[in-house]
């Protein structure tokens, strides 16, 4: 599979790639990633579609789901089907193997061709903005474009890593934070653990007191178009609104134009503003005769929908 992603995908030996598949689909305390792969007449690799594990909740059931992420077709073998074949074949596999669901936020050009194999729109991701100073305004305008896979080097807070290594701490942490309301990824301490874990994607984290369950917030920093982002994945505390000042803090010890969150918490009050069409889109698959939810029954933090 490695090596049909290095011919199909242009995977270079010098950047991270090979080592976030493993790190996705082999490490994922969700559980190992299941695969499908299509072969020609003489027994050659030339498909491959992977669907990496997740795990939702609303507080009191659990839903078991998969992730559509990484596709690649050899490229003499484009354009006869097989991502097709092999993302529809794979379903019948996945409701045997008790998936529930199956998500993922596709692109404008991959979208259409997901809802004509039976994904529904669930919505885009409300996301909200919160500038460094006004004069960041003029490099907002210019943070039109994808945001890059790989994060800016930063020093500003704790490495995520080390910050979560506290089991104990991490769990007395959950334990103080409020339900999330709606559907949200089931937390625990060894998804953080993993969650943050990747070096070249460099999460930090910055601590709200001197404990680890003061609560903390995690973020990256990651460049889109000429504009350099504060992503905010995950903030978990007791204490509402207690990042409004620690989001300053990061804005001011990183340079970054301004800070993005997905989580629906940012606010007038703590300097962000919605900002309609950045969100992604969330798309869904049903596999267990479930209705789609309404975007207004999640609770996604950036960390849960980012592009894996």
């Amino acid at each position: 599979m490695i090596e049909l992603c290095r011919s199909a995908l242009g995977w270079r030996p010098d950047d991270p790639s090979e080592r976030f598949f493993a790190w996705k689909h082999d490490l994922n305390p969700f559980g190992s990633s299941p695969a499908w792969v299509a072969e020609d007449a003489q027994g050659h690799l030339v498909g491959v579609r992977v669907f990496m594990r997740w795990r939702f909740t609303d507080g009191r059931t659990v839903r078991h789901a998969v992730r559509a992420v990484d596709t690649a077709t050899h490229p003499d073998m484009q354009g006869r089907g097989i991502f097709k074949r092999l993302t529809l074949g794979a379903l019948p596999d996945l409701v045997d193997d008790g998936v529930d669901l199956v998500f993922n936020t596709p692109n404008d050009q991959s979208r259409p061709g997901y809802l004509k194999m039976g994904w529904q729109v669930v919505g885009r991701v409300p996301v909200s903005m919160r500038l460094r100073s006004p004069a960041a305004v003029i490099a907002v305008r210019g943070a039109k474009a994808a945001a890059r896979k790989w994060s800016e080097p930063t020093d500003a807070g704790l490495d995520a890593a080390n910050a979560f290594s506290d089991g104990q701490g991490v769990e007395r942490l959950l334990a103080l934070c409020a339900p999330a309301g709606g559907l949200h990824t089931d937390r625990d301490v060894e998804y953080l653990r993993w969650r943050y874990s990747f070096d070249a994607l460099n999460y930090r984290v910055v601590p709200f007191g001197d404990r680890l369950e003061d609560g903390v917030m995690v973020f990256r920093i990651r460049r889109r178009g000429t504009a350099i982002e504060a992503a905010i994945c995950e903030v978990l505390s007791p204490t509402p609104g207690a990042e409004r000042s620690a989001v300053g803090w990061l804005l001011r010890h990183t340079g970054a134009d301004y800070a993005l969150r997905t989580d629906g918490r940012g606010s007038l009050r703590s300097g962000f503003v919605p900002v309609p069409r950045l969100g992604p889109v969330l798309t869904w698959r049903p596999l267990d005769g479930a209705a789609v939810p309404e975007m207004s029954a999640m609770s996604l933090a950036l960390g849960d929908i980012e592009l894996f």
